[in-house]
């Protein structure tokens, strides 16, 4: 998947296709062992697909905190006496 199209989706939907991907990734593992796996790209691919899936989500986990925290007021600079 691109980051575009990750982006698009909602949370609920970034996560049940997370679970998807880690699914596909535990059964890509067991083909290779069995060697039974056409594609060792396939791999590779679906690993990175988990990894943009992550980071976007991590990146609006981040966002929401950002935005629910207050901003802290910045210290004024000592009146120089």
């Amino acid at each position: 998947m691109k980051p575009t199209e990750i982006r698009a989706l909602s949370d609920a939907e970034l996560l049940a296709g997370l679970e998807n991907a880690e699914q596909k990734l535990f059964n890509l593992h067991f083909q290779r062992v069995t060697q039974n796996l056409e594609s060792t790209a396939e791999l590779r691919k679906t690993r990175r697909d988990i990894a943009r899936m992550r980071t976007i989500f991590a990146e609006r986990q981040s966002a929401r905190d950002t935005a629910s925290e207050p901003q802290a007021e910045q210290p004024k600079e000592a009146a120089k006496t």
